[in-house]
């Protein structure tokens, strides 16, 4: 029970480096939607929000790794990233798998990875809906 207490926990933390890290992002679009619309402005926006999101996941794989490694679920750090970022993405590839009283941690971290990477997906779609709106107002 306090294993899965702390895998709910961590899934509020990445919630709460999502947030932030959009939040933080927002900032870049506020200043972007101020500049004329121009194909390769808008492609380098894409492009650094695109990497800025996959930091975002790669921060939160590391700490689902973290609590692995600290309570001894993996042998150490480096298997610990590989097997949270197989299970996060939902890859799920079984050729590491936690010890059976972890088990239930790792469907949370692979549920959490789901939702922060739908909330990406969202994020996205926004940024290219917002460029899409100015495009039609510009006409």
């Amino acid at each position: 029970m306090l294993r899965l207490l702390a895998a709910c926990a961590l899934m509020a933390v990445c919630v709460s480096i999502h947030a932030g890290g959009l939040a933080w992002s927002l900032r870049w679009l506020r200043r972007a939607a101020d500049t004329p619309l121009r194909f390769l402005p808008d492609l380098r926006l894409f492009i650094r929000v695109a990497i800025w999101i996959v930091v975002l996941h790669f921060v939160e794989i590391i700490a689902w790794a973290l609590l692995f490694t600290w309570r001894g679920a993996l042998p150490d750090f480096s298997t610990a990233v590989y097997f949270s970022a197989v299970t996060y993405t939902t890859t799920g590839y079984g050729d590491v798998v936690l010890p059976e009283r972890w088990r239930l941690s790792s469907a949370v971290e692979a549920l959490t990875g789901i939702l922060m990477c739908g909330w990406s997906t969202g994020f996205f779609f926004a940024i290219v809906s917002r460029i899409n709106q100015r495009t039609e107002e510009a006409r």
